[in-house]
């Protein structure tokens, strides 16, 4: 193309035709439209009565923090990042050494919540352990 030169003024723009697909998901969507805006209100409710709940409260507790609560979160925080320079390599270290060492120094400051957590979560391995022991024992025999 030259430079110099204007491009044709006769152009036209002429659209596609549409497919029997897009013919048949546009009239799906304009049949679904007032099912959708409505469950999309729906969720609105829903989720803005949890999260203002969840914030309100998070906000009040940020406001009147019991005795030393940030301090301990800082020493939670700063073994996370001390984690995070020890674990170089793999991924599961990365993810392994920051929780682990976040988990050590919370274990410190709440002892009796770390008890209580190790309680359900053993019992939850302890299920899982069984079922996976009942579905393979049950693939054994039927083979």
């Amino acid at each position: 193309l030259s430079l110099y030169s204007s491009p044709a003024r006769e152009t036209k723009y002429v659209e596609n035709p549409q497919t029997q697909l897009e013919e048949g998901v546009s009239r799906l969507r304009h049949v679904m439209e007032p099912y959708t805006a409505w469950c999309q209100v729906q969720w609105f409710y829903v989720t803005s009565a949890f999260y203002s709940d969840f914030f309100s409260e998070g906000f009040e507790f940020l406001q009147n923090p019991p005795a030393g609560f940030y301090p301990r979160l800082g020493v939670i925080g700063i073994a996370g990042i001390v984690g995070l320079f020890l674990a170089r390599g793999s991924k599961i270290k990365k993810l392994v050494y920051p929780v682990g060492l976040m988990g050590i120094g919370a274990s410190m400051y709440y002892p009796q919540q770390t008890v209580s957590i190790a309680k359900v979560a053993g019992t939850h391995l302890y299920d899982w352990s069984l079922q996976g022991y009942i579905a393979v024992e049950s693939l054994w025999k039927d083979n």
